[in-house]
């Protein structure tokens, strides 16, 4: 009995993982693919190939980003982003979006620096990412703190804090495996370890 409840848990532990995986991927791939398959099905009929939406839709964003270093296009599409800037309600939304995805694939990357935050009156340690080190534009006496965001054990959501610079210690790792440690509970730096070990 108890061989066949470890052949079990060692089955959860190989396979739940993987089935995980291969839903994620399926789900993001089928969304992905509906931006523009769904607006395409009707020209193929019958004989629609799942991905053409997908690879459309890559082809579109690569056509226009092309088109968006060209002068007259270039003008057309800064001319948009300056109206989006200015409409309200609608700029608050687009701003985070631009900056998220400028963030995450601009040249200035954040979540790039891997930080250590004490906590106020305690020795202990949080691990963080600077998000930002120039404060002053979004309030002048912050321009000896850096933004940190701390990202929540098993969840997506976490807190931005304002941390003095000199509070701030930088530290020589992955953003990926901080993600995973701190995401993790901890969990991932132990599993490493105790692979090594075996």
């Amino acid at each position: 009995m108890k061989s066949i409840l470890k052949n079990f848990i060692n089955g959860i532990l190989t396979i739940v993982p993987i089935i995980l995986v291969i839903y994620v991927i399926y789900k993001t791939f089928m969304f992905l693919d509906s931006l523009l398959g769904n607006t395409l099905k009707p020209f193929f009929k019958d004989d629609y190939i799942p991905g053409i939406g997908l690879l459309t839709t890559i082809v579109l964003i690569t056509l226009l980003g092309w088109m968006s270093t060209k002068y007259i296009t270039g003008k057309i599409i800064k001319l948009i982003d300056k109206l989006l800037e200015k409409i309200p309600v609608v700029k608050t939304i687009y701003s985070v979006i631009k900056d998220t995805v400028q963030s995450f694939l601009g040249e200035k990357k954040s979540f790039s620096k891997v930080a250590l935050v004490t906590l106020p009156g305690t020795e202990m340690k949080s691990v963080g990412f600077i998000t930002s080190e120039q404060l002053e534009s979004f309030h002048d006496p912050l321009k000896d703190h850096v933004a940190v965001y701390i990202p929540q054990t098993f969840q997506v959501a976490g807190f931005t804090f304002l941390v003095p610079k000199e509070q701030v210690e930088v530290i020589e790792v992955k953003a990926e495996d901080a993600m995973k440690f701190v995401l993790s509970g901890g969990m991932t730096s132990s599993s490493k370890q105790n692979g090594n070990n075996a």
